[in-house]
């Protein structure tokens, strides 16, 4: 990648994709929009280019504002666009001066005059020129006259990326490093030179680099300990990360930002560090004594090493099959079992847990050591506890699986063939035979959803209540509308870059939503029939069930 600091060092460009932005965090939106742009100059066989500004804007034009929290510094930001494969990264200094200029001349001699550009990827709400005159309608007014195309990113992508930078602050600031690093689809980065410091944790064995930020406007994740990731001499190294005031020494103490970094007794003052920040270990807590302190951080070390160890474990997992589970031990003793058959290559099982109040978990526990437990204290319903869980899970594809299904051997390896082979493809799933009789098709997704256009779901091989005979009639790989969630494979990053499943349906008809929204994002689903499974239908909730009843009509209603 090329970085450019400004516009004398640029070459003569005479072909170009350009995409403008702040890209604040280079979480999973923008990389949606850096894919586009990528896709587009590779298709045109030209480079592109991504524009973004320093400082940001905000703080140029609203300098008495202080609540701006930067998720990434400029470097930190350079780093990501490099790793994410862009071609050229321009970095504008935006000055008052700069905001002056005429939204005409921005769009004359700024943009076009110095890209000639052959597509502008931009915003439908980008303003740019003094007072923010200009807008995506004056470049479309001017296309056809300098010979650009326009792809506008629609109102609802550009709400899905504030809504999901609005999340990650968040998270950030209550120790959610699990949500905030799904949904920036890189770990949160910190950053900074290494100064001096009280030497404090020299004495008591744990000697730290304490960082000074690159820039006082970044976010500071919640005051803790963090398990994580420093690079350092361009080498990567496991650590423990301390964010706090040292309650234990006094109660004036400044905040430090320190890392004691494993196995390494470098001399690095003066020094650049970054730090992937991977995981919230415990709060921050005054002690006693500095014994006891020595001995907790011993205790935070150890489950800081035993973290590692399990991303390592996970690393070799493209798949992960999550079960969710609310009191059906009885199901989990019955179908379980089968789980273990369903790929050739190495894949995890995840039970998600809600809160249940029977020995599902421990049976679990017991029996099936080698499942990976996620426990939520209370019942989040179908739709909260998978959009919390997956943001835990690390591998490329999510099977979301019911507890009630019997799976076939190898049922996995068909599904994850055909998403490998097709990138434009969100989701798919297996075709859902019934359990109860084998020879038909079940309820809840037959061989595959579609909708009609009062908004009424049916499937192939079910309308209304009228189930069909499984006869090989729709043995063949189809696109689909939506997928059953009884059983389907999504890329697991899209999924958390759509902010998964909308939590208000509780349970029932929000795979129908999410598939809308997946459409809507300009991706596709499938089901591939050579993938089957068979479903009890109606075993974690039965279709008489009044709870079941309203569910059903009370989502249908927003469709």
């Amino acid at each position: 990648m090329r970085v450019y600091r400004g516009l004398d060092s640029l070459p003569d460009i005479q072909k170009s994709v350009v995409t403008i932005g702040s890209f604040d965090g280079l979480h999973i939106g923008h990389q949606k929009i850096i894919n586009r742009v990528k896709q587009i100059s590779s298709e045109l066989a030209c480079e592109n280019y991504i524009i973004t500004f320093d400082p940001h804007p905000r703080s140029v034009i609203y300098p008495r504002d202080k609540s701006l929290q930067l998720l990434t510094t400029l470097e930190e930001k350079i780093e990501l666009f490099e790793k994410y494969g862009v071609d050229n990264l321009v970095i504008i200094p935006f000055t008052i001066e700069f905001s002056q200029i005429s939204a005409l001349e921005y769009m004359e001699k700024f943009l076009i005059g110095n890209f000639k550009p052959d597509y502008i990827v931009i915003g439908y709400d980008h303003r740019f020129g003094i007072n923010r005159s200009g807008d995506i309608n004056l470049l479309k007014q001017v296309r056809s006259s300098y010979g650009f195309e326009i792809i506008e990113i629609e109102a609802q992508e550009v709400d899905e990326i504030t809504i999901s930078s609005t999340k990650i602050r968040s998270a950030l600031q209550s120790g959610d490093l699990e949500q905030a690093n799904g949904l920036l689809n890189h770990a949160y980065p910190l950053s900074g030179i290494v100064v001096r410091g009280r030497k404090l944790g020299t004495e008591i064995g744990f000697p730290t680099a304490n960082i000074k930020l690159e820039d006082d406007k970044k976010l500071i994740p919640m005051d803790g300990i963090y398990a994580c990731r420093v690079i350092a001499h361009k080498k990567t190294y496991n650590g423990m990360l301390y964010i706090g005031d040292i309650p234990t020494i006094g109660m004036e103490n400044r905040k430090s930002i320190e890392v004691n970094i494993f196995d390494f007794n470098d001399d690095i003052y003066g020094q650049r560090l970054s730090l992937q920040v991977l995981k919230f270990l415990r709060h921050e807590q005054k002690f006693e004594s500095i014994e006891d302190l020595r001995l907790q951080l011993h205790k935070d070390r150890d489950q800081a090493l035993d973290y590692f160890n399990d991303l390592e474990a996970e690393k070799q997992a493209l798949v992960s099959v999550a079960i969710l589970n609310y009191n059906t031990k009885h199901y989990l003793e019955e179908f379980l079992p089968s789980v273990s058959y369903s790929s050739k290559e190495e894949f995890e099982t995840v039970l998600i847990d809600n809160g249940s109040t029977d020995s599902s978990v421990k049976y679990v526990s017991d029996w099936f050591p080698e499942v990976k437990l996620i426990e939520f204290s209370k019942n989040y319903g179908f739709a909260e506890a998978y959009n919390r869980a997956l943001g835990q899970i690390h591998s490329k594809y999510v099977a979301i699986l019911n507890s009630d299904v019997m799976v076939t051997e190898d049922w996995l390896d068909p599904l994850v063939k055909f998403l490998e082979d097709h990138p434009d493809y969100a989701a798919v799933m297996p075709k859902i035979l019934s359990l109860e009789d084998k020879e038909y098709f079940e309820y809840a997704g037959a061989s595959g959803g579609y909708i009609d256009s009062l908004a009424y779901p049916f499937c192939r091989g079910r309308i209304f209540d009228h189930i069909e005979k499984d006869t090989g009639q729709y043995d063949t790989p189809q696109d689909i509308f939506w997928a059953s969630g009884a059983a389907l494979l999504i890329r697991k990053d899209l999924f958390l870059s759509l902010l998964g499943f909308d939590k208000d349906f509780f349970a029932h008809q929000e795979e129908i939503d999410l598939c809308w929204r997946i459409s809507n994002a300009g991706y596709s689903i499938a089901v591939i029939p050579e993938s089957y499974v068979y479903h009890l239908g109606g075993g974690t909730l039965d279709y008489s069930d009044v709870r079941k009843v309203y569910l059903n009509f009370r989502n249908s209603f927003p469709l």
